[in-house]
Formats: structure tokens, sequence, C-alpha cells
């Protein structure tokens, strides 16, 4: 015996009704219906569709040229405490140490034993990493904290973990 007091408009589902189909269009456009491209575009994409690969793959680099398209720049990961980090990521430091002057990295030399819970606080506090992310960033001394940031707050950052019991630099 079942009750379904709890549900007094309750109709039991027919055992033999098909589910119910719904229309969905072809594809989903956010913005909504686009007016149709001009012939000239049409003609463009004809000519662009009619040429060899080699020559279709050169089209994007002179178009960004063309356009004065700001290139992607590459970002670092490096001291962010992942894993396992790739060469790129070095690389990419250096040239970013060549162009800005203006940037500098806080490295964590070393650490008072006794501290050590201490400075995994610190770290947290200026990084956006969780706590299992900043021991193990800690644990691997000596590592780059944190990257790209003005002097004074390097500054403040070394000051900060000095308080604490560690030994941070500061590197251009």
């Amino acid at each position: 015996f079942q009750s379904r007091s709890f549900q007094p408009d309750f109709v039991p589902r027919d055992p033999n009704a098909k589910p119910k189909r719904y229309k969905y269009p072809a594809f989903y456009d956010p913005y909504g219906p686009r007016p149709p491209p001009s012939d000239k575009i049409i003609q463009l994409a004809e000519k662009i569709a009619a040429l060899p690969t080699a020559e279709r793959n050169q089209i994007r680099p002179a178009l960004n040229e063309r356009t004065r398209h700001p290139r992607m720049q590459q970002i670092s990961v490096e001291g962010i405490g992942m894993s396992s980090q790739g060469g790129t990521a070095g690389a990419t430091k250096t040239e970013e140490k060549k162009a800005e002057k203006t940037a500098f990295d806080v490295k964590l030399e070393k650490f008072d034993t006794a501290a050590k819970i201490k400075i995994i606080k610190e770290v947290r506090t200026f990084t956006s990493l969780g706590l299992k992310e900043a021991k193990e960033l800690v644990e691997k001394a000596p590592v780059v904290l944190k990257q790209g940031i003005t002097k004074e707050e390097a500054n403040g950052i070394i000051e900060k973990l000095k308080a604490v019991g560690g030994t941070a630099v500061m590197e251009r």
C-alpha cells in the first residue's frame, strides 16, 4: 500500500506515453539573428576557399599585422606551486626580466623549521593558494613565491617573512 498524502494533486504517469519531443534550433546564437553577409564578403570567402592550403595559412598572420592586433603574451606559471613546470615558463620569465625593470620577484631562500607554520600562513596571505599548495611551495625552498610585483610590495612581503622567521630576497 502506497500513500501519496503529501501530493494531493498527484496523477500517475501513463506507462505507455512517449516522451515529449521539443524542437531545438540547429545551432544557438546568443546574439540573435544576424543579417546575411554582403556580396563582397561572399566573393572574398570564395577566393579564400579556392586558395591552396599553404597560402591560406598565411592569411591570419598577414591580417593580424595589417590590422595591428596585439600579440597574445604567454603567461608564466612558475611559482604557482604546480607539480610539473615546463621549460617554456622559465624562458618567459627571462624575457619578462629583460623587458621590465619595474617588476620584481620574491624568492624564499630558507626558513626556520620551528616557524614553518607561520611562514605557510604568511605565504597564503599574499598568494591565492590553498593550505596544501602553500605548504608544498614552502617545503620546496628556495622557491619564487610571487612574480612581477612592485618594489614596495616586494619589500613589504620580505619584511613580513623576516618577522616570522624566514629569509627572502628580491630578484629582478
